[in-house]
């Protein structure tokens, strides 16, 4: 009886034609199993039933099953029924039963003649079977070899269950080895049936040199101290299909593949791997490869691994095997685009498909496309082509896109800098005056400077060894071309010596930065941009990792993911107080550097920035909260009843980088030993925000708003909170609830606070007694910042920021009564205009002092960023600015009195 899609293989399939014409019992066998994919369990059952009497019916059985296989999945294909994630699936489910069953046969025999192994405690050891490459990473084509490799846990000897049986004992070195063998045989052997597998062993450690078999000890040792870098691509798919200990294995082979820290070599690595491919496929002629020639599967392989060998150490999502997986976690990483993704996953999945139907044609190991007229119009109509030149031209479109992203992954960069013209300055080659010119004509209008900076740097690195001397020699000439652009090139030079001395040791650094000129030109930036910039980097160099993926660094944050993406780093740590603190505070570092480069690009106005900034410190202290609670020998709770409160910047939400945190700490608990359990939670938050560790510091801390100040209980109630405030508290720490908010903790809490400090907003005051306090303050804070310099203060002085601080507290305070929406934390612009709108002050007055206010927060800014202990600024360069301030305190001083 004929079926469709048995009648579309025949005319695909050359081999399909064949199979059914021998067989025509086994197509209708399987017509009616075409409608869903074939399953694990039928591919068991098959095998199972009946038993295998001997090893040749085992070998007919494996065999049969995979012509099954072939003509289901082959026929689904064809037939548009199966996607491509089915087809692998389908045959790297045949390989692992296949491997199960002929592994469980060969053992239960072996063992009969020569005992169980067993470690020397006793205990039997299985022979773990690893899937590399396609298998590994459950991508298995249809006409694939796999690639094995052979491990057991431990070394020891067979021996019966039975003491008084016959057996001829081995060690388990030979016993795992013969067990290899017969395995081999079973799936690779071709018989009057064809074959299963051809099994390719030559991954494993040494290669066909090394042991069929190996402990996990000895690949241990091979990896720490022989491991080769394309073993570590090799490794990425790898997976354990039997046996058992698969997370030992792991924690064996996961530090050789994912390095901890940026690992840029692997870089390199990769690239050269790719030439040597290259070179292999021109040697043969191997264009119309689809898997090795341009535009091909290995490229698209390759692009996603160099990131998994580099990235994946520090992003552990970046540890999966499927290619299509690792690109779509490129994109959730912001180490890729979106548009390349998708370009790069359709081109995947059109050249795997058309893979697949090279190897229908003939049941091939081959991914060349064929020359003769047959096959071509075979291949054709199976892809859905009218004729072979429209398929040519869907596979070109494909593979061109796939050269663009690969040649911008992997473009060799510039490492002969012989032709630079600033070559011979960094070397000191050419005279004084040809040097002067040079320098000249780059930007320096000091080349002396320059040059005392560079002999200096010489100095400093003149102990390298070899090859990382060439890095430096590559890197020196286009760094101080892109300097030479920036406003003050020698400063900047300065910083990026100090840079270029503190990592010189660390090559891979050195090659990440003439790998990528993106990122150097980035690096430039940011150390012209900032001394506080270049002093983070120089001390943690491994913030120049980010510098590799740019749209990855000029990425919005979004917080939410961010803080799922922290909570899960946090997790793979439990217990290890020392890396949570030191995750942390990378975590910080990484999104700081990423705002700062956003920041220096003008991408972002200075609210934008300091709401970005508190969302960071919130999610920090979140964190921070949950993990010091968690480790609390004390507490008596699965979850506290505590809440932080953020005061000053980070409760108005105007953080700068390196502001500190005004802290208040709540709870809301009833036990009797609350008070104690809560204030040793607190002291814990405070040392893990302000200890000092190998990564830096999280945040300095200010705890002196609480009440009573630095006298008063490290934790309030929330009962005796409200009660300081309502009947105790200072006129001042009633402005600075105008400016506090909840941060972090039991929500509840966050509630009770956030009523009692609306209420306390919202009291009635005497209006002479307010204006005369607030003026008292005000003159104290004078009193604190004298300037005795010619220029203006942007923050203390009269007209400045402080001012405006002032009069929007006391107007809040004065009209929150009868102007409730005054008590919403908003920000001083938005009560500024509130004002106004509300006729409290006339709103010209208003919007005009908020306009200053965000000129003088943004000069202050800018300032601070520049490296200025003070921001100050010439008296005329804001006299304008001063002018409106100050009409803003009289009027509403005025109407005070």
């Amino acid at each position: 009886m004929s079926h469709p899609a048995l009648d579309r293989v025949a005319r695909c399939s050359r081999f399909g034609r064949r199979l059914l014409a021998a067989q025509p019992q086994l197509a209708e066998a399987m017509a009616g199993q075409l409608d869903q994919p074939f399953s694990r369990k039928a591919m068991q059952t098959f095998l199972d039933e009946p038993p295998c009497a001997d090893e040749a019916a085992l070998h007919q059985r494996v065999r049969q099953l995979r012509q099954r296989v072939w003509l289901v999945a082959t026929a689904r294909d064809l037939a548009g029924s199966a996607d491509l994630a089915e087809v692998v699936a389908t045959y790297s489910t045949l390989a692992e039963v296949c491997i199960a069953a002929a592994l469980e046969f060969h053992h239960a025999a072996l063992a009969a003649r020569h005992g169980e192994p067993r470690d020397e405690q006793g205990r039997p050891q299985q022979l773990v079977v690893v899937g590399m490459g396609k298998l590994g990473g459950g991508e298995l084509n249809v006409s694939s070899d796999i690639d094995l490799i052979y491990l057991y846990p431990e070394e020891g000897d067979t021996a019966a269950d039975d003491p008084a049986a016959p057996v001829r004992p081995l060690s388990n070195h030979e016993f795992f080895i013969r067990l290899g063998r017969k395995l081999a045989a079973a799936l690779s052997e071709a018989t009057a049936d064809g074959y299963v597998f051809r099994v390719d062993l030559r991954l494993r450690p040494w290669g066909e040199s090394g042991p069929f078999a190996m402990g996990f000890a000895m690949l241990e040792d091979y990896l720490v101290a022989q491991g080769r870098p394309w073993e570590r691509y090799a490794w990425i798919k790898a997976r354990p299909l039997t046996g058992s200990r698969h997370d030992e294995l792991a924690e064996i082979v996961r530090p050789f593949v994912f390095r901890k820290y940026l690992d840029f070599g692997a870089f390199a690595a990769i690239r050269d791997l790719h030439v040597q491919i290259q070179r292999e496929v021109a040697r043969r002629e191997m264009a119309h490869n689809v898997k090795l020639g341009p535009g091909g599967i290995r490229e698209i392989e390759f692009t996603a691994q160099v990131f998994q060998l580099i990235r994946g150490g520090q992003i552990t999502r970046l540890q999966q095997r499927p290619t299509l997986t690792v690109l779509h976690e490129l994109v959730k990483s912001g180490l890729m685009t979106s548009d390349a993704q998708q370009e790069l996953a359709a081109a995947y999945d059109f050249l795997r498909r058309l893979e697949h139907r090279i190897q229908y044609l003939d049941d091939a190991q081959t991914q060349l496309l064929p020359d003769d007229a047959e096959s071509r119009a075979m291949l054709a109509e199976s892809m859905g082509f009218p004729d072979h030149a429209a398929m040519v031209a869907a596979l070109d479109r494909h593979r061109n896109k796939v050269t663009r992203h690969f040649e911008q992954m992997f473009a060799a960069p510039q490492t002969d800098q012989n032709s630079h013209p600033l070559t011979a300055v960094c070397c000191g080659t050419t005279d004084a005056a040809a040097t002067q010119a040079l320098l000249e004509n780059a930007g320096y209008d000091d080349p002396a400077r320059v040059l005392a900076i560079l002999d200096a740097l010489r100095h400093g690195t003149a102990r390298l060894a070899e090859s990382t001397q060439l890095r430096l020699n590559a890197l020196l000439p286009p760094a101080l071309e892109i300097i030479g652009s920036q406003p003050d090139p020698a400063v900047t030079l300065e910083r990026f010596a100090a840079l270029v001395q503190s990592i010189s040791r660390r090559s891979t650094y050195l090659a990440l930065l003439a790998e990528y000129p993106a990122a150097l030109r980035q690096l430039v930036r940011l150390l012209a941009a900032s001394p506080w910039a270049a002093q983070i980097i120089t001390r943690q160099p491994q913030l120049l990792d980010e510098l590799i993926a740019p749209q990855h660094l000029m990425s919005v944050p979004d917080w939410t993911q961010l803080a799922t993406e922290l909570h899960d780093e946090l997790d793979a740590h439990p217990g290890d107080t020392e890396a949570q603190m030191d995750a942390l505070r990378r975590f910080k570092q990484v999104q700081t550097l990423r705002l700062l480069a956003q920041d220096v690009a003008g991408r972002l106005t200075l609210e934008a920035l300091s709401d970005h900034l508190s969302y960071l410190a919130d999610t920090l202290l979140n964190e921070t909260l949950a993990r010091c609670w968690s480790g609390l020998k004390t507490r008596h709770r699965d979850t506290p009843r505590f809440a932080v409160i953020g005061y000053g910047k980070l409760g108005g939400k105007e953080l700068g980088y390196a502001s500190d945190l005004d802290l208040v700490f709540l709870y809301d608990d009833t036990d009797e030993r609350a008070q104690e359990i809560y204030a040793r939670l607190a002291q814990r938050i405070n040392t893990w925000l302000g200890t000092l560790t190998p990564a830096g510091m999280l945040y300095e801390t200010d705890l002196r708003l609480r009440p009573d100040g630095a006298s008063g209980l490290l934790v309030s109630s929330t009962e005796a909170f409200r009660d300081y405030q309502l009947h105790h508290a200072w006129l001042w720490e009633h402005q600075a609830l105008s400016r506090a908010r909840f941060v972090c903790g039991d929500t509840a809490i966050g509630d009770t606070f956030e009523t009692l400090r609306r209420e306390v907003l919202c009291l009635p005051r005497d209006t002479g007694k307010l204006r005369e306090e607030v003026l008292s303050m005000r003159e104290k804070m004078h009193a604190g910042h004298i300037n005795d310099s010619d220029l203006f203060d942007l923050k203390h002085d009269s007209g400045g920021i402080v001012d405006v601080e002032f009069c929007v507290q006391y107007l809040v305070l004065r009209h929150c009564a009868a102007h409730p929406e005054l008590a919403d934390n908003v920000g001083n612009i938005a009560l500024l205009q509130r004002t106004g709108a509300a006729g409290l002050i006339p709103a010209n007055i208003a919007q005009a002092a908020a306009d200053a206010y965000r000129e003088l927060r943004r000069r202050q800014h800018a300032i601070k960023l520049s490296g200025a202990d003070y921001a100050r600024v010439a008296p005329a360069e804001v006299e304008t600015i001063r002018d409106t301030v100050r009409a803003l305190w009289t009027q509403v001083m005025q109407a005070a009195s």
